[in-house]
C-alpha cells in the first residue's frame, strides 16, 4: 500500500487469530506441544483430526490459521529432515529447520501470482537443548521459553507470563497449558479436544499423548 504495508501479510496473520488455540512450553526434562482441535460437527471421529505433528524423531509441530497450509510446510519440514538425515546421517538442527521453512514463508511475501502462507507454526525439538520457536505469516521467527498461538492468545500469554517457570517439568507444564486453556475456553473447553505431545531430554523422541493420558493431568 502507499504507506508501506503489505496488505495481505496482515490478512494472513488476522487468520491466524482467528485458528485454534496452541501452546508450547520448554519444561525441564522436555518440551511440550498441546493444541485444541476445534472440532465444530458431533459426527467427526476426533482421532482423525492432527492437530500436533512429527517432523522428525526429535522435532514436533503445530499450526494455527489455515491449517492446510500448515499441514504442506510441516511436510515440506519432514523432506528436509530426511535430507538432513541422508546427508550428513545425524538429526536435523532445531534452528536450521525452522530457518528453512521462513525462508520458505517469505518468499511467498514478495512473488507475484501467489498469496502468503496464512498460518503459524510452533516447532519444538531437543538436539543438545530443549528449542521451542514461533514462526509466523511474514517469516520470521522467535524463540521462546512458552508461548500460544491462535485464538485468545493474547490472554494466554499474559497466563503464562505470571505461571511459568524454568524449573517446571513435563507433567507439571501440561496440567499448567491445560488448566489455562480451561479458563479461557470455559464453556468450550472439553478434554476430547486437545491433541497433545512431548519431547523428552533423555530419549529425543517425539511421544503423542493419548486421552487415557491426558485425562489423568485434568
Amino acid at each position: 500500500s502507499p504507506d508501506g504495508r503489505l496488505l495481505q501479510v496482515e490478512y494472513a496473520k488476522k487468520t491466524v487469530k482467528q485458528g485454534t488455540t496452541a501452546m508450547g512450553m520448554v519444561c525441564k526434562d522436555g518440551v511440550l506441544l498441546l493444541a485444541d482441535k476445534r472440532i465444530s460437527e458431533p459426527l467427526i471421529i476426533a482421532e482423525s483430526v492432527e492437530k500436533v505433528s512429527q517432523i522428525d524423531d526429535h522435532i514436533g509441530a503445530t499450526a494455527s490459521g489455515i491449517v492446510s497450509d500448515g499441514r504442506v510446510l510441516i511436510d515440506i519440514g519432514r523432506v528436509m529432515a530426511q535430507k538432513n538425515r541422508m546427508t550428513y546421517d545425524s538429526p536435523i538442527d532445531v534452528l536450521s529447520l525452522v530457518k528453512s521453512i521462513c525462508d520458505i514463508k517469505q518468499y511467498y511475501t514478495q512473488v507475484g501470482g501467489a498469496r502468503p502462507f496464512g498460518v503459524s507454526l510452533l516447532i519444538a525439538g531437543v538436539n543438545d537443548q530443549c528449542e521451542l520457536f514461533l514462526t509466523d505469516p511474514t517469516g520470521i521467527y522467535f524463540q521462546y521459553k512458552a508461548t500460544a498461538i491462535g485464538d485468545k492468545d493474547d490472554e494466554i500469554k499474559e497466563m503464562l507470563s505470571k505461571e511459568y517457570k524454568e524449573s517446571i517439568t513435563l507433567n507439571e507444564g501440561l496440567k499448567l497449558a491445560l488448566r489455562i486453556l480451561r479458563k479461557v475456553q470455559v464453556k468450550n473447553f472439553e478434554i476430547e479436544r486437545i491433541d497433545a505431545a512431548i519431547i523428552r531430554t533423555s530419549d529425543k523422541k517425539f511421544t503423542k499423548l493419548s486421552q487415557s493420558e491426558l485425562n489423568k493431568l485434568k
